[in-house]
């Protein structure tokens, strides 16, 4: 029969510790708000004897009607040679309000003697003390023995005690913590079975990844008995980062068949990474497990053919079950089989005797020998296809183009880009500026189109990447620009190819104009 996993969740205090992650007060509680949507199970919201920032999380936090979620607080045993009350960290734990508070002792011996410089006697009254405590306030009370797996290791004796004297004072939860991540799952097995042994609470589960093994050593925690997992959203964390709890839920749920979060939220897991990812302004990443953008991406044209036929050919579940989408990707490795995929998915019509599908695939073949790329800029290959098979008429033809770039010594650069363009028998010739030759060449095109297609003004460009194909061209190699627009419904990506940026930016802002508007032909 399926157990109940806990899902602990901590994004909002460890994942806070990874590189480039910076969440304000503001954006914590967003994320704690989705978290509870979701139906983790805790959410710690931060450490509020560490800074202001989380003092204020708080304190807007005890406004908020929490419907799935036990709201957390962190902190740490009582500092040595003190009591419990008179500690400054115990204290803000408690004025927080929260009804379950985690706190976090040595558990190795190494840690108690030299880091902390205490009495390895000392370092156990410190943990029992502060759980005793922290329950005497009627707190639910999670204990989390950091380092337990290097502790174990070193000094098993040592830090069995240590979670003894966690369960002597009343913790609630047990949270055997791989703090350094460099332990192996057969090693964490072996150390929970002895855990079993000694301690009757429950235990829950805290990995780090710096071995690549956190997922891994999480899941043997919960066959080995753990009844929580602690992690971030997106894995984010110190160094390497923690365990990843969408790839915990996607495990559990999946493969291992226990209960975790809601079962229609695990078809929202997608929908809850990238809203993490979006709020920490970190771009999401593709290969991520089960919600990333390639996860369920088929690009070899026998994967492709095969999928087409039967997806579970080469797909371990079915993408919509995490809410995610099956994406065929079309490049040099492509065959008809990924060109019919598109196509149809496009909704582009191919002739029945396959001389479409071949054409599209020597043309898309010839040119990313030159350097294209398109399973990264799908706006051009919808372009592309509809121009081999003759279903695309340019709305507009560049006459000519001319940009400028001045520099000062006491100014900053300008640009001016001045183009004509014909539109049926009609001319335009118009001029602009811009903070940089693309930035101008932008403006111009889209002041030239405005008068015969008012719908662009509806697109903006968010993104715009180079990248030299070939560096041992040096100053003459061959760039690669991709562009990425949106307008109120939809983003797309366009590309360029060319020894001069210039005309490979002009290559891939035209795409983006004339994929705008070949969206817009299809409405009418």
């Amino acid at each position: 029969m399926a157990r109940e996993i806990l899902i602990y969740d901590t994004t909002l205090r460890d994942g806070t510790q990874g590189e480039e992650v910076n969440l304000s007060a503001e954006d914590k509680l967003r994320i704690a708000r989705k978290l509870d949507d979701f139906g983790i199970h805790y959410i710690e919201g931060g450490w509020p004897g560490s800074n202001p920032k989380d003092e204020r999380f708080f304190e807007m936090a005890k406004q908020i009607d929490f419907k799935n979620a036990r709201l957390t607080a962190f902190g740490r045993t009582r500092h040595a040679h003190i009591r419990p009350e008179e500690d400054k960290n115990i204290r803000a734990l408690l004025e927080t309000e929260t009804d379950t508070v985690a706190i976090f002792g040595k558990s190795w011996d190494l840690h108690a003697t030299r880091i902390l410089g205490v009495s390895l006697d000392e370092n156990l009254l410190m943990i029992e003390d502060s759980v005793a405590y922290l329950k005497k306030q009627d707190r639910q009370v999670i204990f989390d023995a950091e380092h337990f797996f290097d502790g174990y290791k070193h000094n098993p004796e040592y830090a069995l005690k240590a979670i003894q004297a966690a369960e002597s004072g009343g913790a609630d939860f047990i949270v055997l913590c791989d703090t350094n991540g460099g332990s192996m799952p057969h090693e964490v097995s072996a150390a929970m079975e002895q855990v079993n042994l000694v301690c009757q609470k429950s235990l829950g589960i805290h990995t780090h990844n710096d071995c690549g093994l956190a997922l891994a050593n999480s899941l043997v925690a919960v066959q080995s008995g753990s009844s929580m997992v602690q992690g971030t959203v997106n894995g984010y964390g110190e160094r390497c980062g923690n365990v990843d709890l969408i790839s915990v839920v996607g495990n559990l749920h999946f493969k291992l068949g226990e209960n975790s979060v809601f079962h229609k939220s695990v078809r929202q897991l997608t929908e809850l990474s990238r809203f993490v990812s979006e709020v920490a302004n970190i771009p999401p990443q593709n290969q991520r497990p089960f919600v990333g953008k390639s996860a369920f991406a088929h690009k070899g044209g026998v994967h492709v053919s095969a999928v087409a036929k039967l997806p579970k050919a080469y797909e371990h579940i079915p993408p919509e079950q995490v809410g995610n989408r099956r994406r065929v990707l079309v490049s040099d490795l492509s065959g008809k089989s990924n060109i019919d995929f598109k196509s149809c998915e496009m909704g582009i019509k191919l002739g029945g005797n396959g001389y479409d599908s071949e054409n599209i695939v020597r043309e898309i073949k010839r040119l990313e020998d030159e350097g294209y790329q398109y399973d990264a800029a799908e706006g051009s290959l919808e372009l592309l296809i509809k121009k081999v098979t003759g279903q695309f008429k340019e709305p507009f033809v560049l006459e000519s183009l001319r940009v400028t770039t001045e520099k000062d010594r006491d100014k900053c650069s300008s640009s001016q880009a001045t183009i004509k363009i014909a539109v049926g028998d009609e001319y335009e010739i118009t001029a602009a500026e811009g903070e940089g030759p693309v930035n101008a060449l932008d403006n111009a095109l889209r002041k030239a189109l405005t008068k015969f297609f008012p719908e662009i003004n509806e697109m903006a460009l968010v993104d715009f990447k180079v990248r030299v194909i070939d560096g041992g061209g040096a100053t003459a190699a061959k760039v690669r620009v991709q562009i990425e627009s949106r307008d109120a419904r939809e983003i797309w990506s366009t590309i360029g190819v060319s020894e001069n940026v210039i005309e490979a930016s002009w290559q891939a802002l035209v795409d983006s104009v004339q994929y705008k508007l070949l969206k817009e032909s299809k409405k009418s």
